[in-house]
């Protein structure tokens, strides 16, 4: 069994030889699209095993729609093992209902969309401004923070911990496992691997726990959810079970931290649009559909299941596609001026979230985490600015958004 490392060389042609990992790509990616979209507009590279990259908005559509060329067996945007046939046994567990096809597709999504509808996303909502709020006691005395570190990795771990019903007090682990999956397992496999583990393991006990308890002793949460959902009239099978748990935990941190961080770090490098923002509350909910669009912060990726032709591309059974649902929100020909960001942009199908039957489960959770992050920070920190527009770093791949967001305030 071998893992498929990054080939070091750079790219001189980004049509046939793209590399999502470069650092020019993370930073911007946006040239890099426009660059693939007028000339492709589906890219090829065969750094990480054959995979494709698509970069307009109806090319993206129709692959999502079609679930049975076009699997999501395999959703990891570079894939260790990629020679395994079975990925999910190089984990011991799958995590529905992302990484899975009709039907099981169709049951594990219905189970879980309950506990994302409009009233759980209500109740979490005042949570959600609490939490916040004490984030921002914890610095808003000094005039400087770093908006990601500080303030918006930690909402979406803390929110989705509450759901969960895990302790608070593990945020630091939780954290960790997202971060060595997500963001440091394409360049160290052992790493990665480890923390799924630790995953593993830490929800094991923890289901093991509630599921000893007396049924009318259990809270409402979704680990007990989890425990009494059914199928059929049985159990989630075990491997059901953890394989959810990781996707609500680490699904839900790494993404919608990044779309906070992404939104602070341009009102911070945009004055003009952060004090429309403030002088205009009402364009919140507008804003942040913009804020969406435009940092898209996931790419997922899908697995050719038959030798197959899309759109003139010769695609093989085994090759990968990534769904670069953000190169899809700058497409031109969707949205006008695609590269410019509007805080007022009205018209906005934008598909942050993605499309199909896969399109995000937890969207409105994120809508309203992003919603109220940004209106606190507003609220509570006057006019900021980035301290050291130098510092700032992003991290690519499967997640992008900005790791290091350092700001500074007059006091």
């Amino acid at each position: 069994m071998t893992s498929t490392q990054p080939i070091p060389h750079p790219v001189s042609d980004w049509e046939s030889d793209f590399d999502i990992l470069s650092p020019d790509y993370v930073t911007d990616p946006g040239p890099f699209w426009d660059t693939i979209r007028q000339g492709c507009p589906i890219a090829h590279t065969d750094r990480y095993g054959s995979t494709w990259l698509p970069t307009r908005y109806q090319d993206l559509h129709a692959l999502a729609q079609d679930t049975t060329r076009f699997s999501s067996r395999d959703v990891a945007v570079i894939t260790p093992f990629r020679d395994v046939d079975d990925k999910a046994s190089l984990l011991g567990f799958s995590a529905p209902p992302i990484t899975s096809d009709p039907p099981i597709h169709t049951w594990a999504r219905r189970m879980l969309l309950p506990r994302f509808g409009p009233t759980p996303i209500a109740e979490m909502t005042p949570i959600t401004h609490g939490l916040a709020n004490k984030l921002i006691d914890g610095f808003i005395d000094r005039g400087t923070a770093d908006a990601a570190v500080d303030y918006a990795q930690h909402i979406p771990v803390r929110v989705i911990a509450t759901m969960l019903g895990v302790p608070l007090a593990d945020e630091a682990v939780f954290t960790s496992w997202a971060v060595r999956i997500l963001q440091g397992g394409f360049q160290n496999i052992a790493v990665a691997t480890d923390a799924v583990m630790e995953l593993v393991q830490y929800f094991t006990v923890k289901l093991t726990e509630r599921e000893a308890m007396a049924a009318d002793q259990r809270p409402d949460d979704l680990l007990t959810f989890i425990i009494e959902a059914r199928h059929e009239g049985e159990p989630l099978a075990y491997e059901h079970r953890i394989g959810t748990c990781f996707l609500l935990l680490v699904a839900g941190i790494d993404t919608t931290w990044s779309a906070i961080g992404s939104s602070l770090w341009h009102l911070a490098a945009h004055p003009e649009d952060q004090a429309r923002l403030r002088a205009e509350p009402d364009l919140m909910p507008t804003a942040v559909e913009e804020f969406l669009r435009f940092y898209s912060p996931v790419t997922m990726a899908r697995y050719v299941t038959e030798d197959t032709e899309f759109n003139g591309c010769p695609m093989r059974e085994g090759d990968k596609i990534l769904m670069a649902f953000p190169a899809g929100n700058r497409d031109p020909e969707m949205f006008e001026n695609a590269d410019e960001f509007r805080l007022d942009r009205t018209r906005n199908r934008h598909f942050a979230f993605g499309s199909g039957i896969h399109r995000c489960l937890g969207s409105n959770l994120a809508r309203m985490e992003v919603q109220v992050a940004i209106e606190e920070f507003l609220r509570r920190v006057p006019t900021f600015e980035l301290a050291d527009p130098d510092g700032v770093t992003w991290s690519g791949g499967q997640v992008r958004g900005p790791r290091t967001v350092p700001i500074r305030w007059a006091r």
